[in-house]
């Protein structure tokens, strides 16, 4: 009897299979263990974020999905520009990324970059939690990816080892380390400087041994990873650009999973960005500047841009905008102005 049940249960198994019908979510077998990838370790916010991510995913399925967390983005060599296309391919099953790493491969992740295009953070709340975001998320759906939450890496000011930075012409010829986006190196030539791409793992020796002048990066990440110890001693707040970061699913991933589940992880996405993005701002406002304070408190002189200067740091940069708004997509970057002008 037993005996002819299952062969009637495979039976049935065979004949789905050979009409194409889809196999419920329940019948598909859970990994042991899901990778995920993200540039920073638990130290910084970002880092933190993801931790916080697998930690809540374990809660709210009750261990059915369990997560690790590959800082560095060691499952591609720390190549932070080829995570996303890892994701895509499977090699990597989850993410918490970077909007500047992923945007040689989605252009318009690019809008996020156009230099001075945010002035606060209202303005990036206004673009990730409206129709742009909405819109970006779409985008990456069609890319074999399913994008849950955003998080922020935060505004990047810029440090060197050499002299205070107050107009463009300061950095005039400065070795800058930059990430691997062509928008970056348009942005710093603009400003007559000398940029050099690099992954975050290469850019502390750089610093450290002089290869390079100086870095931009949000103030978490200046501080987390002490960079005032590799002669970072000049920092300018300009709030260039800001880096939101997405928390994200592979496709066949999301599709093995029961719907329940992808719930679960979806809430656990939204909490652990909320809670990500409360630290990446915390210490850094004029009610709350902790973490300013402790900066200065390690020798490094931190230089405060009154709104004329910053203007004309936009003013030098303003043809790159112009370049790259062309790139992104003219009505796209036409809608993210108008949102933030709303704000």
């Amino acid at each position: 009897m037993q005996k002819r049940r299952f062969t009637a249960l495979l039976a049935g198994l065979v004949t789905s299979a050979a009409l194409g019908l889809a196999m419920p979510a329940s019948a598909q077998p859970y990994q042991d263990e899901y990778k995920l990838s993200t540039v920073l370790g638990e130290a910084f916010p970002w880092g933190w974020g993801a931790k916080r991510w697998a930690d809540l995913v374990a809660e709210k399925t009750e261990g059915r999905i369990k997560i690790k967390v590959y800082p560095g983005t060691s499952l591609v060599s720390g190549d932070q520009t080829k995570e996303f296309t890892a994701l895509r391919q499977g090699i990597i099953d989850m993410a918490v990324g970077s909007t500047i790493n992923w945007s040689p491969q989605v252009k318009e992740l690019n809008l996020f970059a156009l230099p001075f295009l945010m002035p606060d953070h209202k303005a990036i709340d206004a673009l990730t939690q409206g129709r742009v975001g909405r819109q970006m998320f779409e985008m990456l759906a069609e890319r074999d990816v399913v994008p849950l939450a955003w998080g922020e890496n935060g505004f990047r000011e810029v440090s060197n080892s050499k002299k205070p930075i107050r107009t463009p012409t300061d950095l005039t010829g400065m070795k800058m380390r930059v990430v691997g986006s062509p928008l970056f190196l348009a942005t710093f030539n603009a400003l007559g400087a000398n940029p050099t791409q690099m992954s975050w793992a290469d850019a502390q020796p750089a610093m450290a041994t002089g290869a390079v002048d100086g870095q931009e990066n949000p103030l978490a990440v200046f501080n987390a990873a002490k960079l005032h110890t590799v002669d970072q001693k000049h920092l300018t707040l300009w709030g260039y650009v800001a880096d939101p970061l997405i928390f994200v699913v592979n496709k066949k991933v999301w599709n093995s999973w029961t719907e329940a589940d992808r719930e679960a992880v979806t809430a656990a996405a939204q909490q652990a960005a909320k809670e990500e993005i409360a630290r990446a701002r915390a210490g850094i406002s004029a009610d709350d500047d902790k973490l300013l304070k402790e900066i200065e408190a390690n020798g490094v002189a931190v230089v405060r841009l009154s709104d004329a200067e910053r203007d004309a740091f936009r003013t030098a940069t303003a043809g790159v905008y112009k370049e790259w708004a062309e790139k992104v997509g003219a009505d796209l970057v036409k809608q993210a102005e108008e949102d933030i002008a709303k704000r």
